[in-house]
């Protein structure tokens, strides 16, 4: 079995068949690891729901911020501004369906044969990898149990509390939790959050750092998207970056976790594998 990790989808079906088709991807024998926000921004994001839940077990994916947003507004009685990518999903015929599928997808991903774990945006530096399992299964209860879903999803929104506390109960706790694992970019050594900055990680704000720079005590190799910026570059093989900005004019990669090998496939269709 070979397992493969790919970046943010963001509604682009069609560059992830392309790729899999690439490497000849088998369903029966491969898997395959996804970064998070499948939806949002593309032109297909029902498509890209049906391509990954259609997968079924051969498929895994972790949960970003554009996918817990598309949850908020099925589940919201406030009037929603038009996106007509998001809307597909809404009033689609099998719309609970796919939801209901989406809201049980993790928060983190483990194999802990090739010693990895995923997550969309990052690990805090101050939470060691069993921590960060934790507080994934944690806030995957929540959302699997109908009464404290509708709480976090009416609360979800918000940057406050940035800072992360062992005493933080209720919304606050859940809230750190999903923006350290969907929002995250900069933070301090005590894993501060800061939301503002989205550029490279050369700009960092006043006593931040990107989140994989400060130093933390790691058995896994981390793998993250959300941060298009990078272009896929962290300066360190432990911590590998996918989101590589499809999206935004660039590509999307799939990366051959047994191996190392990249392939991206660019807006144009174009399918190559890159040896930088």
């Amino acid at each position: 079995m070979t397992l493969y990790a790919v970046g943010d989808l963001q509604g682009s079906r069609e560059p992830l068949e392309l790729l899999l088709e690439a490497v000849k991807f088998d369903p029966s024998a491969d898997q395959l690891w996804l970064a998070g926000d499948l939806v949002n921004r593309g032109k297909d994001s029902l498509g890209c729901l049906r391509l990954v839940k259609g997968l079924g077990a051969a498929a895994q994916t972790v949960l970003g911020n554009h996918d817990l947003h598309l949850l908020a507004l099925a589940h919201s009685d406030k009037p929603r501004k038009s996106n007509p990518d998001l809307d597909a999903i809404l009033n689609a015929e099998n719309a609970d369906t796919l939801l209901g599928w989406l809201r049980q997808q993790p928060l983190l991903l483990q194999d802990t044969t090739r010693k990895l774990l995923m997550t969309h945006a990052g690990i805090p530096p101050n939470w060691s990898d069993q921590q960060a399992i934790d507080r994934a299964r944690e806030l995957e209860t929540v959302l699997a149990d109908d009464n404290q879903f509708n709480t976090f999803i009416q609360g979800m929104y918000g940057n406050e509390p940035n800072v992360w506390s062992d005493d933080l109960t209720g919304l606050d706790r859940w809230r750190y939790i999903t923006n350290a694992y969907t929002r995250m970019r900069f933070c301090g050594p005590g894993g501060e959050l800061e939301f503002d900055n989205k550029e490279g990680a050369d700009t960092p704000p006043k006593g931040m750092k990107p989140w994989f720079e400060w130093p933390a005590q790691r058995q896994h190799t981390l793998l993250f998207g959300h941060w298009a910026a990078l272009m896929g570059k962290t300066g360190n093989d432990d911590i590998i970056a996918l989101d590589t900005g499809y999206v935004w004019d660039n590509y999307l990669t799939l990366m051959n976790m047994d191996s190392g090998e990249r392939w991206q496939c660019d807006t144009t269709g174009i399918v190559f594998r890159n040896e930088g």
